[in-house]
């Protein structure tokens, strides 16, 4: 090898190693960094939503990722199926088998990943650029970095974290509104069934007695228009119970979709009739502190608030700078003629001149966005205490109506058609006061389930008003009732 090559050599390795500790100063500067990373949680972001769960609802939830999940779910749903359900299975099954929800955690694994994106540090660019004359040649190489991505990248760390959070919450409170739609969907599946239930029995017996009723008018014991009386009520009866069944299977399908059931697992079992009425109502003296607390929305808006302050701090501080970047350049030029050999090196930084848009149209737009989230949250914060207030009261008026039902009206109708078959027996009466009897008693028995299953509602109600979780508004004022419209002939 030639002195000059040797030379040469010794020139560019010296010049690689140059270029070799720059790019490791660099890489060193961005590693400082690095301790603001994030990487993925093990739960996928789950403990919040679990933690709710556990602590509201007493259930279980599973973010099923795959296959082994899937299968484990599944089985535990299998498992839920072969009993008759209540209310607890039914949210259990939802929460395990609703595939809403599921799209709900993830929309948090992709929080997730956005968080994770948002805490690292942007790639530095490299570029080699070697341009070839008739006289020499020049080798340009170069490095570049986002110098104020790396400055804010502890603040936008910060900011996704919180926005992560937010998720958490989010995927929480829609875990809580699907538990809560489940308990809705199947009191009132369950009501319908029992209404219907009611109906087929009354129709039942109307049946019988209209075909007693037309025998004894071909005898001659009973007038055309008594026994045309007790006809009406059976067609009556009959077209009411053909809407009760709709209703019921109109109901069962609402739960369905709750669950999120399909094939085989649609022959589930409900229970025949509503629970019974608790021997007192739980008060809460402090529901409205407790819906100011434990509302998982009003978290998901103080938190919104807290990532805005911070947003709007860091628009502030970067209001008069867009763009820095930095630029490591090292430059080679090689004569062709002599051999001669000139090696540059040096910085370069790029700066964006505020001339015409000094940041504050960006500032004042995060100061108004900021504003908009704390008037938002002062008006959940009114709204939560009134729908407490409302939830709670509405809970109490129910639970006395229905215990009303139970302890006076269903007795006192009972008393009522004793007395009356009694007189009916000494032929003190006719049989269109017996006929008027049976409507209003049917009517009240269709009345009480419909307090009792609007009680059960009431108080799934309550729990969404205390830790949210509120869905559409509940059609409480659905008519279960058979016989209360029918109007009663008039005359005697």
């Amino acid at each position: 090898m030639s002195a000059s090559t040797c030379a040469r050599a010794s020139v560019f390795g010296r010049r690689s190693t140059l270029w070799r500790h720059k790019t490791q100063l660099l890489s060193l500067s961005v590693l400082l960094l690095l301790p603001a990373c994030a990487s993925f949680s093990p739960d996928g972001g789950m403990s919040v939503t679990a933690d709710i769960a556990a602590r509201h609802l007493r259930k279980d939830v599973v973010a099923i990722r795959n296959d082994e999940e899937a299968e484990a779910a599944r089985a535990k749903v299998d498992d839920l199926l072969k009993r008759t359900l209540n209310a607890d299975t039914a949210v259990q099954i939802a929460l395990f088998n609703n595939r809403g929800l599921q799209a709900a955690y993830n929309e948090l694994g992709i929080a997730e990943a956005q968080r994770v994106q948002q805490s690292l540090p942007p790639n530095p660019s490299i570029s080699i650029s070697r341009l070839t004359g008739a006289a020499e040649i020049e080798i340009e190489r170069k490095i570049a970095a986002n110098i104020l991505a790396l400055l804010t990248l502890p603040a936008r760390a910060e900011i996704a974290t919180e926005r992560f959070h937010r998720a958490q919450l989010a995927a929480a409170l829609e875990t809580l509104r699907v538990a809560s739609d489940a308990r809705k969907a199947f009191y009132r599946a369950v009501a319908a069934r029992q209404a219907a239930s009611l109906l087929e029995q009354s129709s039942a017996a109307s049946s019988t007695t209209a075909e007693l009723a037309r025998r004894m008018t071909a005898s001659g014991a009973m007038n055309k228009l008594d026994q045309s009386r007790q006809q009406l009520l059976h067609t009556e009866l009959t077209t009411e119970l053909a809407r009760a069944r709709q209703r019921a299977t109109s109901e069962r399908e609402r739960l369905v979709r709750a669950l999120g059931v399909s094939g085989k697992d649609l022959a589930f079992k409900l229970p025949a009739r509503l629970p019974s009425l608790p021997n007192r109502p739980p008060s809460i003296k402090t529901v409205e502190d407790e819906a100011l607390k434990g509302r998982v929305d009003l978290k998901i808006a103080r938190s919104e608030l807290d990532s805005l302050a911070k947003s709007y701090g860091l628009t502030k501080a970067t209001r008069f700078i867009n763009v820095l970047e930095g630029d490591f350049i090292d430059k080679r030029k090689e004569e062709r003629t002599t051999g001669e050999h000139s090696h540059d090196s040096g910085f370069e930084l790029t700066l964006q001149v505020p001339l015409f848009d000094f940041g504050e149209a960006r500032a004042r737009e995060a100061e108004q966005t900021y504003m908009q989230a704390v008037n938002r949250l002062a008006q959940k914060a009114v709204n939560a205490r009134s729908e407490a207030r409302e939830a709670y009261r509405n809970y109490r008026t129910s639970y006395d109506v229905a215990a009303r039902y139970q302890r006076d009206v269903l007795p006192l109708r009972n008393t009522i058609s004793e007395e009356l078959m009694l007189r009916y027996g000494a032929m003190q009466i006719d049989v269109f006061a017996l006929l008027t009897e049976a409507r209003q008693r049917i009517a009240a028995n269709a009345n009480a389930i419909e307090a009792l299953r609007d009680f059960w509602l009431a108080s799934a109600d309550l729990q969404a008003a205390v830790i949210g979780g509120a869905g559409a508004s509940s059609d409480s004022s659905s008519n279960t009732t058979a016989m209360a419209g029918t109007s009663e002939p008039a005359g005697h």
